[in-house]
């Protein structure tokens, strides 16, 4: 009788979690997009395994930062941008608004710039493979309802296995990548700082911020339910950094070993494993890019439809047809048109420098977003009881304060080359 209990009890919350289950895992999977798989082979290319260590106090970060939004969306059933405006004012939601659409354009510039990147290993044009990719993430949001969108967004997280598996077959020499993982270095030069940035940048962006509190009171989150929730953003959290470990380590482990350690693009180092882990580990690499690409392709001007329309306060939503939400579907669609358009026209030498500079403009407005919410989630007339507590503050201002520490010597490192050495 009490084991039956027992097991209804279990069942029920299982079923409770694969209800709330979505808008954490996605989210956080869409870190791993085709700038963020190029930022990370960089890492391993250029650093080896030197800076694998970041990763832990990042995943600490990234977590801590996707509770409060996602608490925060729980809580009030509102978006990030709603609550920005009501709070502080239409001008700086405007601004604000402003700078993050053209960061998410160059983002998405940078998602079919991978898939034409990804592509190009299978021998397929980037003339075919990005209109191509552009009207089939159209066709999944416009067409689709919220439900039906979300499963194709799990399914594809799945597709991230192709990094470990690529990386076990590239035969790293594990001890060394472990340890690097626990034990911190740091080289004071300001390649190294532009990496750690970038890192930083395309693993907690700021982006990720708004589409995530607009997916939870989307799906229709409960407070009663949040602990669900909180499970599934700490478990996307955590996936989206160990394939952000595999993807460093399998390249640190072939294309930093080989003394080649410039790459153009993260085909680059699909193709650089080739000779060295062989044509499997070089095939996964690349469906693991193009899978990123085309699902990053999908969620970015998806968010930013998002948080422009709460901030404007005008209708959004998968779940709205075309004609209830014509200024969040025209901006989605004009979004991936132009991201499309950019990469179709520009050179691939030309595309690389957006990605990177994507990546770390990200990095750069994170502590603005930041600070954002933390004033808005330690508002009691907001959050009531759920406000933040001590912990939460300290890991997010500690957050703010080393991104704007780290800008900072990026932009003397700029102006002032001589400063720090170049490495």
């Amino acid at each position: 009788m009490l084991k039956g209990r027992r097991f209804r009890n279990l069942r029920a919350r299982a079923l409770i979690f694969l209800a709330v289950l979505g808008p954490g895992i996605i989210t956080a999977n869409v870190d791993n997009d085709a700038g963020g798989v190029y930022t990370y082979s960089v890492a391993g290319a250029k650093f080896g395994f030197s800076l694998l260590w970041t990763l832990i106090p990042i995943t600490v970060a990234l977590i801590i930062v996707q509770e409060m939004v996602g608490r925060m969306g729980v809580v009030t059933g509102k978006g990030l941008a709603d609550l920005i405006r009501e709070e502080y004012g239409f001008r700086i939601t405007f601004i604000l608004m402003v700078l993050l659409i053209i960061t998410d354009l160059g983002n998405t510039v940078s998602e079919f710039a991978g898939l034409a990147s990804g592509m190009s290993v299978f021998h397929m044009s980037r003339f075919v493979a990005v209109p191509l990719g552009a009207i089939l993430v159209w066709l999944l949001v416009v067409k689709g309802s919220y439900r039906y969108v979300e499963k194709v967004f799990l399914a594809a997280c799945v597709i991230y296995l192709a990094y470990p598996v690529s990386c076990f077959l590239a035969h790293p020499d594990w001890p060394a990548s472990l340890l690097s993982t626990v034990k911190p270095s740091f080289h004071f030069t300001s390649g190294y700082l532009y990496m750690i940035i970038g890192l930083v940048g395309t693993t907690i962006a700021p982006w990720m911020q708004f589409y995530l509190q607009s997916a939870v009171v989307e799906k229709g989150v409960k407070v009663k339910d949040y602990l669900y929730s909180r499970m599934d953003i700490i478990t996307g959290c955590i996936i989206t950094d160990v394939v952000a470990f595999f993807i460093i380590v399998a390249c640190a482990a072939t294309i930093y070993v080989s003394g080649h350690r410039e790459i153009r693009d993260a085909a680059d180092a699909a193709l650089a494993l080739r000779p060295l882990a062989g044509h499997a580990a070089s095939a996964l690499f690349a469906v693991g890019l193009c899978n990123a690409s085309l699902f990053s392709a999908c969620i970015l001007p998806l968010a930013t439809a998002y948080y422009v329309c709460e901030g404007l306060g005008l209708e959004s939503g998968i779940n709205k047809r075309f004609s209830e939400a014509p200024a969040f579907y025209w901006l989605y669609t004009s979004l991936i048109f132009l991201g499309m358009l950019v990469v179709i026209l520009l050179s691939e030498a030309q595309q690389v420098p957006i990605i990177l500079l994507s990546q770390v403009a990200n990095g750069v407005l994170l502590p603005f977003v930041v600070i954002f919410m933390l004033q808005l989630t330690n508002r009691e007339d907001i959050m009531g009881k759920y406000r933040n507590g001590r912990f939460f503050n300290v890991i997010a201002w500690i957050t703010c304060v080393v991104m704007v520490a780290l800008t900072l010597l990026l932009l003397v490192t700029s102006f002032f080359p001589n400063t720090l050495p170049a490495g």
